[in-house]
């Protein structure tokens, strides 16, 4: 699943349809013909792992599930779940779910959870985090309402890096360590970013899909854990237990 720093980046290269007027839309998506074609694409925006594409008064939300993708002039005949046509060009999306939102965006979403905004507020993450009390802190770094656009990437690196174990809970957690954590996740959210438009993410990833301990030298163990079910990477040598 695309996470927050990838969604920044398909802003960054979807912009250049800022300001272009949607002549025509296809694929097997049954909304937003009606509503959208004539309308100039006014403004794009992103909140966590959701796209957001702003054609005055009416915005498209795309959220990229687990396997969504999108491509400008795209070549082939991949079947598009929406397709866009501007004069300038094409997007594209596969395998997405997609909603027509109307009205102010500031009415749809809090903009201080989204940890790559300019109004992210790490006090109110702390808050939440310490509010959840027997929820294991990777399920934490998980949930959209407190760290939006944090994803299993992020959540590995972050904990391997501030030496807390997943299956800590967020009760038994000092709060010194829980600031530490949410200051972690947004330095690791740019640091992603970063390394994504570089194409060198992968390289750094110190736990995630790695199979040794690079400060222990001791193997890393990998399990499915906490409500989402997903890959966790960790040390049980050198992240504390809380």
């Amino acid at each position: 699943m695309p996470e927050g720093p990838s969604i920044v980046l398909a802003k960054e290269q979807l912009s250049v349809f800022r300001g272009k007027t949607l002549e025509a839309m296809g694929g097997y998506a049954g909304i937003g013909r009606k509503k959208l074609v004539g309308r100039k694409l006014s403004a794009l925006h992103s909140w966590g792992k959701q796209l957001l594409l702003q054609f005055g008064d009416i915005t498209l939300r795309v959220h990229f599930m687990l396997f969504g993708s999108y491509a400008i002039d795209p070549e082939g005949k991949r079947r598009a779940k929406m397709v866009l046509n501007f004069s300038s060009g094409t997007i594209a999306f596969y395998l997405t779910s997609l909603e027509l939102l109307e009205g102010p965006l500031d009415d749809h979403y809090d903009w201080s959870v989204d940890i790559l905004s300019t109004s992210w507020n790490p006090r109110a993450a702390v808050k939440k985090i310490r509010e959840k009390k027997n929820t294991l802190i990777c399920d934490c770094l998980m949930d959209q309402q407190i760290v939006s656009g944090s994803g299993n990437i992020i959540k590995n690196e972050v904990l391997f890096r501030k030496k807390v174990h997943p299956l800590s809970h967020a009760a038994d957690i000092p709060v010194a360590v829980i600031r530490q954590i949410v200051a972690g996740v947004r330095s690791y959210a740019r640091t992603f970013l970063k390394q994504k438009k570089a194409g060198t993410l992968s390289r750094h990833w110190q736990a995630y899909e790695k199979s040794e301990c690079p400060r222990c030298q001791l193997p890393l163990q990998k399990k499915t854990l906490g409500k989402s079910k997903r890959r966790t990477y960790f040390c049980n040598n050198c992240q504390i237990k809380y």
